[in-house]
């Protein structure tokens, strides 16, 4: 039995491109011959997206309340997909469906839970590419997820990805290496990508700043997300070694005779003990707040005004 799609695409004012997408959408997965429904959802556009949007079928349409970022809508869309595969990518026009069906087959051929693609030949200005280029050079080094274009949306998932995973910041540009901290499969194919012809570019450089803290949060995640003991009860344990050096050097002082009035040793070993104990007890309080986190329920950085179903009409 062919398995069934989800194409997920968060949108934020592009009444230029809308409407053109959803035709290549639809015409794409028309021609596999698959059960598919499209996704789009609206991350609080102010132009015509959302008037045009509605014209379309078959079509699913997500209004979020305000424009809370591309990450969130992400997120938003895969949590309402109810398909099989999951394959996400932009609202520009710049990410071929055409692509598709080679995404499909590397999945399945491969045995894979993710497919990304990789905009080997990218048609974007030099800025993007410079920053791209750099952002994905400090990516293979701090994250090392194996992934040549992890900022590239045009993706593949098997649906049980996302099972109690939740995004946010700029996470949807790392969750190839989230998911594979998890245990999932990943694999990397040449996509296709076409120059914008229409609308303008979200992209900033704001972006690529929140895109590096998120990364260096995911390198945390990765580490020490289950147990954060390890890391801040190891600082804690070397700073108590060091106050305890500190405080064999004090006695030293003191039984020959000096006086610690113009010293700095005794201040050095407070200080390394305070800290040390600190860092220990801060350690067990993260491991503890860590299982509640597992444990609970956790709200969206997001709120969704409506939903939207050309199938309902």
């Amino acid at each position: 039995m062919m398995k069934t799609l989800s194409i997920v695409i968060p949108i934020f004012n592009e009444e230029e491109n809308v409407v053109r997408l959803h035709e290549e959408i639809k015409s794409s997965c028309d021609a596999m011959g698959r059960s598919y429904e499209i996704i789009f959802v609206d991350d609080g556009s102010r132009d015509r997206t959302v008037e045009l949007a509605l014209k379309l079928s078959p079509l699913k349409l997500i209004q979020l309340r305000r424009n809370f970022g591309q990450t969130a809508a992400m997120d938003a869309g895969i949590k309402v997909a109810k398909n099989d595969y999951i394959i996400t990518m932009d609202g520009d026009c710049q990410n071929d469906p055409a692509d598709f069906t080679h995404l499909i087959t590397y999945l399945e051929e491969n045995n894979l839970d993710v497919v990304s693609g990789w905009r080997k030949n990218r048609k974007d200005t030099f800025f993007k590419r410079f920053t791209s280029r750099g952002a994905n050079m400090l990516r293979s080094i701090i994250v090392r997820d194996g992934i040549h274009d992890s900022g590239c949306s045009l993706k593949i998932y098997n649906k049980e990805c996302f099972e109690g995973v939740n995004l946010y910041g700029e996470m949807h540009r790392f969750i190839p290496a989230l998911l594979k901290i998890k245990g999932f499969t990943i694999g990397e194919i040449v996509v296709n990508h076409r120059p914008r012809v229409a609308g303008k570019t979200k992209y900033n450089w704001k972006r690529t700043f929140k895109g590096l803290i998120d990364m260096i949060g995911v390198w945390f995640w990765h580490k020490f997300a289950v147990r954060p003991m390890h890391l801040l009860g190891s600082l804690g344990i070397i700073s108590l070694l060091i106050g305890g050096l500190f405080s064999i050097w004090t006695l030293v002082i003191f039984i020959s005779g000096q006086s610690l009035s113009r010293t700095f040793q005794p201040v050095l070993t407070l200080a390394f003990l305070v800290v040390g104990v600190f860092l220990f007890l801060l350690g067990l309080m993260s491991d503890m707040l860590t299982r509640i986190y597992y444990g609970s329920k956790i709200d969206m950085p997001y709120s969704i005004k409506n939903i939207y179903d050309s199938e309902d009409e």
